[in-house]
């Protein structure tokens, strides 16, 4: 079996504030930071820091070479990243002193992609495989409807949540990974059940599975309704919580289909990753994971 997380690569601008800025306001930051983040590249690095064997696929400008550097340091095979003549994508990002983020995105060289390179790249995979997909660049129709033609599972986290996500391309995804908001918005209700409920009704081939933040996570699937507890931390910086919970989910799922196991290792390594400053750098390798005690 083999993993491949097709999605994003971002240069992040990490900015402090006490408080995100409104319309027409001007603040001081209290510091700047750089990361390397996007969906893609943190979902990626979170499953191989997780323990599995991930290939990642995407579009980088002559400016993301640090990409290629960082995926040979923690795992990731970068054989599938093209590199355009655009600048790579970046975002800005607001943390205020709560640890809550605000995110504005350019997509750059994330909205490169074309349906050849889709089309190359799983040409490279066979049916069993795992694709894991995110909603940051550009063809994500293509990718989903060729993974589906190749027998790939796919597991999608669609993110974030934009006019071109539809209900039916659901259909395919063995996994669907949204937190409450995204839930909310594609089934017009901000119930937890009732959105599981929903979500399952337009996911017939998989599951479904839901992060509430504080108030825990839930998985809905052929083996029944799980929830998992968040454990308690003090939060510093949300940025790559929800990546980080995705590629735990995935590597603990894959290697025994246990999906209570998977959502409190989901959900011990974003309670981990939430206490440090970061994107990809922010996520825990799993042996800081088991050794850490959590409440």
């Amino acid at each position: 079996m083999k993993v491949l997380c097709y999605g994003s690569l971002n240069l992040d601008h990490i900015y402090n504030v006490l408080e995100f800025i409104r319309p027409g306001e001007t603040l001081q930051a209290l510091s700047v930071e750089q990361h390397c983040g996007g969906k893609g590249f943190n979902q990626a690095v979170a499953a191989a820091k997780a323990g599995l064997p991930v290939y990642l696929a995407g579009c980088i400008g002559p400016d993301g070479g640090i990409f290629r550097e960082i995926c040979r340091t923690v795992g990731v095979d970068d054989t599938y990243l093209h590199e355009e003549n655009l600048p790579t994508g970046s975002a800005v990002i607001q943390v205020n002193q709560r640890g809550e983020n605000c995110i504005l995105l350019y997509g750059g060289a994330n909205q490169a992609v074309t349906e050849e390179q889709i089309e190359q790249t799983l040409g490279n995979f066979q049916p069993g495989d795992v694709l894991i997909a995110q909603n940051e660049i550009s063809q994500l129709p293509k990718l989903l409807s060729c993974a589906e033609k190749r027998g790939l599972r796919i597991a999608w986290n669609p993110s974030p949540m934009n006019e071109k996500i539809t209900p039916d391309m659901l259909s395919s995804v063995n996994w669907l990974f949204v937190n409450e908001v995204e839930a909310e918005q594609l089934c017009g209700s901000n119930q937890p059940e009732i959105c599981l409920d929903r979500l399952s009704a337009l996911c017939p081939k998989g599951a479904v599975i839901l992060t509430l933040g504080s108030a825990g996570s839930c998985y809905a699937g052929p083996e029944g309704h799980f929830f998992q507890p968040a454990f308690s931390v003090q939060a510093v910086d949300t940025t790559a919580a929800g990546d980080t919970f995705t590629g735990y989910f995935l590597a603990s799922i894959l290697k025994d289909g246990v999906p209570q196991s998977a959502l409190e290792l989901a959900s011990k390594a974003s309670a981990l990753a939430v206490t440090r400053k970061g994107a990809y750098d922010s996520i825990p390798w799993k042996r800081e994971v088991d050794r850490t005690a959590l409440n």
